[in-house]
């Protein structure tokens, strides 16, 4: 069977500061293809919606799926599906991905026929059931699958995160990938879920607290089928586990594997773990992202995070020991007045890492979205993209948007500007002998992409379809907000490597 398949366009801030390979989908395609299934993709991060309907209307799929991580690219996958029933009438199409699973039925009414289904959960297992059950006649068996008629079984997690491979050979403009100055940069998984259960994150709930490991044998081999000099390790939390990050680093030592890395992690798992990130750092870790979500103990309690200002401090100074680059993300509460504002700015200045601000945002699949108790200012899907405020603010919103811009100026000009422009002289020319212009065309399009005006405007946009209101739910029993769960019976069988890590 055709199957084509879909990652939506970039959202705000991957047009500055990232722009990621979707190595979900190609595991998907890498699910589908094993499974005898002709497949194409196409990422419309880096292609154009005219590339889309070319191939549609060349390649005549059978079924087309869209990727949804992003509730911002709702509004676009429906309109791209009314398109696709256009121009290729009989085709199947679906929708799949981590925030589309929990608002499956609402996305489905408000596609109007234009969707055929969504997935629910991790789209590997499904995929090929999908594709069978499209050729045999019907797709109610299909696990995690959400029709017209109701829901199917319940989502099918993966026994191993080994396979199926990404089908990385399928992506075109593969050097449009990048990460600050990690350009190209390709991605890789050897974890997947989180323990943690942080109030404002839908990763513990999307797979009921499980925690995959690939083993040290796959990740090696993958790692050494990646041509791009730099790779970004997309676990929620990098090295929980320090006999898994330790076995890896013995793999890619053995193979001689010489890279640059990224990655993500916590606080309190560096500092318990801190010889598992030195070794990374003789094999090349560069860039770490810590979530420090806040710079006070009230900020970290509000949002759950099971650490301390004390610890995050403790990991900062760690890390720069280690000569890795940190980026700490701050969650900025819409609650901040000015002075809170001005403060955050202090912070910022007085540190030598890269610090990022998202907007505290209530999502599906998140307690917050359940308990939060300030009414929704909105329901426009593309505004939720952790750059918007979709609840009441303190500020007059347009002075709320003022100081966010500002703040995150400031941040700007510290790291990106045209000063440390000139010291990363080495990194530019570098890359730019290699044909690589994302880091350097990124350097300056901070004013074009950041400005108070056009976020405030965002909100007086026509909107056509809008997120269904939330339920109220007693989460005591935090069951109910599972997608993947494994203690009802969504998958009763143990993965091979699967442990619960310490979530405090």
């Amino acid at each position: 069977m055709r199957l084509l398949l879909v990652h939506p366009s970039a959202l705000m801030y991957s047009e500055i500061f990232l722009r990621l390979e979707p190595l979900g989908l190609e595991r998907v395609a890498g699910a589908a293809r094993e499974a005898g299934h002709d497949v194409r993709v196409i990422d419309l991060q880096v292609s154009r919606h005219t590339d889309l309907e070319r191939a549609m209307a060349e390649f005549e799929p059978q079924a087309i799926g869209f990727s949804l991580n992003y509730l911002a690219n709702v509004p676009e996958a429906i309109d791209l599906a009314h398109r696709a029933k256009q121009i290729v009438p009989a085709a199947h199409v679906f929708f799949g991905g981590h925030s589309v699973s929990f608002v499956a039925e609402e996305v489905l009414e408000q596609a109007e026929g234009a969707v055929d289904s969504v997935i629910r959960g991790e789209g590997e297992p499904a995929v090929a059931p999908l594709l069978e059950g499209l050729a045999q006649g019907g797709v109610d068996g299909v696990p995690g699958i959400v029709t017209a008629d109701g829901r199917g079984p319940g989502p099918k997690m993966l026994h191993s995160i080994d396979t199926p491979r990404p089908a990385r050979d399928l992506l075109a403009h593969r050097r449009r990938y990048f990460i600050g100055e990690l350009d190209p940069c390709a991605s890789i998984e050897f974890t997947r879920g989180c323990p943690w259960d942080c109030s404002f994150c839908s990763a513990w709930t999307f797979y009921g607290r499980s925690y995959r490991k690939a083993s040290p044998e796959a990740a090696g081999e993958e790692m050494a089928s990646i041509r791009e000099s730099s790779v970004f390790i997309v676990d929620d939390v990098a090295f929980i586990r320090p006999e898994h990050g330790d076995a890896i680093a013995a793999e890619i030592e053995r193979r001689r594997i010489r890279k640059r890395y990224y990655l993500e992690t916590r606080a309190d798992v560096l500092l318990r773990h801190p010889e598992i990130f030195e070794r990374w750092t003789r094999l090349g870790l560069k860039y770490m992202f810590l979530g420090m979500e806040a710079i006070d103990a009230e900020g970290l309690d509000l949002y759950r995070k099971r650490v301390s200002p004390d610890e995050n401090f403790k990991a900062l100074e760690l890390a720069r020991k280690m000569g890795i680059n940190v980026a700490i993300n701050l969650i900025v509460d819409p609650a901040w007045d000015e002075e809170r504002f001005r403060v955050v700015r202090e912070f910022a200045m007085s540190v030598p890492e890269i610090v990022h601000l998202t907007v505290m945002t209530p999502y599906p699949g998140t307690e917050v979205w359940h308990t939060e108790s300030r009414r929704l200012t909105t329901r426009d899907y593309r505004l939720f993209d952790i750059q918007h405020a979709v609840v009441p603010t303190t500020l007059p919103l347009d002075v709320f948007y003022r100081e966010l811009v500002r703040t995150q100026a400031v941040i700007n000009r510290k790291h990106l500007g045209l000063r440390t422009a000139f010291g990363a002289l080495r990194v530019l020319g570098a890359n730019l002998l290699r044909g690589q212009t994302n880091f350097a065309r990124m350097l300056w399009r901070f004013n074009t992409v950041y400005n108070p005006e056009r976020q405030l405007t965002d909100h007086y946009r026509p909107v056509h379809y809008e997120l269904p209101m939330p339920r109220r739910l007693d989460v005591g029993d935090r069951r109910q907000l599972y997608i993947h769960d494994r203690k009802s019976g969504n998958d009763r069988r143990t993965a091979p490597g699967r442990d619960a890590a310490p979530a405090e």
